[in-house]
Formats: structure tokens, sequence, C-alpha cells
């Protein structure tokens, strides 16, 4: 994998990943990050879902409208904002005619952080967004819970994730901040709660960098 390759051409090598089974499932594709080449965001997310599968790219549908609105209102710029995975394939259970997403292994994780690795060191990002647990756990260590670090504004890399650098062009300052995956805030009972309260996390990440 040569040091800080076009994404364009990190998305094509990706494409030929066989690190992991997920890989070799039927009819599924790998899923690579998208967005500006000089993004100074990185939005992580855990896996892509059924309908990023089929379409090839990450945050698509409600999920991605709902992102794209909170990042908005949080403050963020779009032309700041760059979209990715924790892991580039669709794990999942087939039940009948539908496929259901299962959560991706530490293992699957390995397999595709020399991949999250290189986007970083392509884009250099000032702020990173781990939405969901799978994500916070590849970015901030095993020790990492939703419910106890989301919303906090954490120094980055962690010492418990110390593979994953910000930058190899040595960014003197990076932060980390997670918070919970659009598609849980979609599936809240209090929809409109949990709305407001992504949004708020959002925006602790916005003011360290606008």
């Amino acid at each position: 994998m040569p040091p800080f390759a076009p994404l364009t051409e990190l998305a094509a090598a990706a494409r030929g990943c066989r690190g992991c089974e997920l890989a070799d499932a039927p009819d599924v594709r790998t899923v690579f990050g998208r967005g500006p080449r000089g993004a100074r965001v990185v939005v992580v997310g855990d896996q892509p879902g059924d309908a990023e599968d089929r379409a090839g790219r990450p945050f698509v549908g409600r999920t991605a409208r709902l992102l794209e609105r909170a990042l908005g209102e949080a403050g963020f710029e779009a032309a700041d904002v760059y979209l990715t995975t924790a892991v580039k394939h669709f794990r999942f259970q087939q039940a009948g005619p539908h496929r259901r997403a299962q959560t991706p292994d530490p293992v699957h994780v390995m397999a595709c952080r020399p991949w999250l690795r290189a986007e970083f060191a392509t884009l250099d990002p000032a702020l990173v967004i781990a939405l969901g647990g799978t994500a916070g756990r590849a970015l901030a260590g095993p020790s990492f819970r939703i419910g106890r670090d989301r919303g906090v504004l954490m120094a980055w890399p962690t010492t418990a994730a110390p593979g994953l650098l910000p930058g190899a062009r040595g960014r003197t300052r990076a932060h980390l901040l997670a918070t919970v995956h659009p598609a849980a805030v979609l599936a809240a009972e209090d929809a409109d709660g949990a709305y407001s309260a992504f949004v708020e996390d959002l925006r602790v990440g916005a003011k360290s960098l606008y």
C-alpha cells in the first residue's frame, strides 16, 4: 500500500482485499470512503449496511440524510467532511429474502485497519468522529463504551489504539469525538430527543475545529 496514495487509488486497491472472510461473501462489495481530498474531518461508521453495500457508498438513504442535517446543524461545513467505515464489507445473516446486519468481530476491524490507516494518512484530519460502538472501539481501544464516552473530546490517537495515526505527515494536534450511530437515532423511541443529543455531541467537535 503506497503512502499518501490518492483516495481513488486506495479505493481501487481495497476492492482486491482478502484480509477476512467478509470479502468472499457472494454479492458483497467493498465500500470505501467518500468525500473531498482536503477534508479536515473524518466521520467513521461501524460498517456498511445493506443499502450501502448495494450502492457501493457509505451512508446512503435515511441515515445519510439525518447525518448530513445533524452535521450542518452542529456547525460543520460539507467541504470539510469525509465519510468512511471501520469495516469495509457488510457483515450479515441471511433471513429469507432479507440480509440482517451482524456486528463485526474484532478480527474484521483489524483486517480493515490498514485501509482506515491509509485514509487517515492521506487526509491527515484534525478531527475524527466515531459513530457507534464498533467504530469507537476501533479508534479508541477495547475499553471504549458509547454510553460513557460519547460527546467527550479526546486527544487522538489514544494510547489504547496506537496503530492508527492521525497522519504520517505529523499533524501536531488531532481530536477524537465519539457518539451514537445515526441508525440508532432513527430507531430511538424518543426520536426528537435522540436527535437533539446527537447534534449536541457533534457540536463539541465543531467547536474544536472552527
